[in-house]
């Protein structure tokens, strides 16, 4: 079957500031997320990435434009069936009460199905996905590291089988080696199920090892975009060989 892409077309999104004036967060943002490709977004900090993540899956409504998935606007789509087909990864993942294996169990408890067997391979297979091994299964998911949450909430999330998948800083809490073979199940996660797939990252040493294309992010406006090579060997505006050359090191973004 073939997924749909996620499509946006001029995202506004404006707040009302701390002075009582209104804020300009995005500004006229048109992309495409074409399905079996992963596009990173990235930019500097309070440029808007985490924000149109949040509006691509309504957990925040946009102040114009709309976006498409297939088709089909996601602003007619119940929330909780757009959740299913866009899942979304948080920088700091909620883990529900229990094990890691009550974890996975979630996505069949939300459509109000039962799980597999806690026997069933299955679960070890989610896991080593995304290289966690099966003895994580009974461990408490509120002892596990910041890292170790993030790669059960990516689990999670496939056990949704959604069409387009995003992910927060993935890497925001791992080591070097632990980012590297973390792009390396992102990628074949997005060829094998030929996901569309969005990563907003500060990281542009993941950027460039992940991303098919890159969107550059600033001020709230794509300056940028484009095929990974093109986008990191021959910027064509200042504002992003600026980037490229001053990259910021920690930090979320609005």
């Amino acid at each position: 079957m073939r997924v749909p892409p996620l499509v946006l077309e001029n995202i506004e999104k404006v707040r009302t500031g701390e002075d009582g004036r209104p804020r300009r967060i995005l500004q006229q943002v048109c992309m495409t997320i074409p399905a079996g490709r992963i596009t990173v977004l990235i930019g500097p900090s309070g440029c808007g990435k985490t924000t149109l993540l949040r509006i691509a899956n309504r957990l925040e409504d946009p102040s114009g434009g709309r976006i498409l998935l297939g088709n089909q606007d996601i602003a007619l789509l119940d929330p909780l069936q757009l959740r299913r087909m866009v899942s979304m990864v948080p920088q700091k993942p909620f883990m529900f009460t229990g094990t890691v294996l009550e974890n996975l169990q979630q996505p069949f408890v939300l459509r109000k199905q039962d799980p597999p067997s806690p026997t069933d391979p299955s679960w070890s297979q989610s896991l080593a996905m995304v290289d966690l091994t099966h003895e994580y299964l009974p461990r408490q998911a509120g002892s596990l590291s910041l890292g170790e949450q993030q790669r059960v909430g990516l689990a999670r999330a496939l056990l949704c089988h959604p069409q387009v998948l995003m992910l927060d800083e993935p890497t925001s809490a791992l080591d070097r080696p632990s980012g590297d073979r973390l792009a390396r199940s992102i990628q074949g996660l997005c060829r094998q199920n030929h996901l569309a797939m969005l990563v907003v990252t500060h990281d542009l040493w993941f950027a460039e090892r992940v991303a098919d294309d890159v969107v550059f992010l600033d001020e709230g406006r794509i300056i940028e975009q484009g095929e990974t090579a093109k986008i990191f060997k021959d910027p064509q505006t200042e504002a992003l060989h600026r980037f490229l050359l001053y990259p910021p090191k920690v930090g979320g973004c609005l």
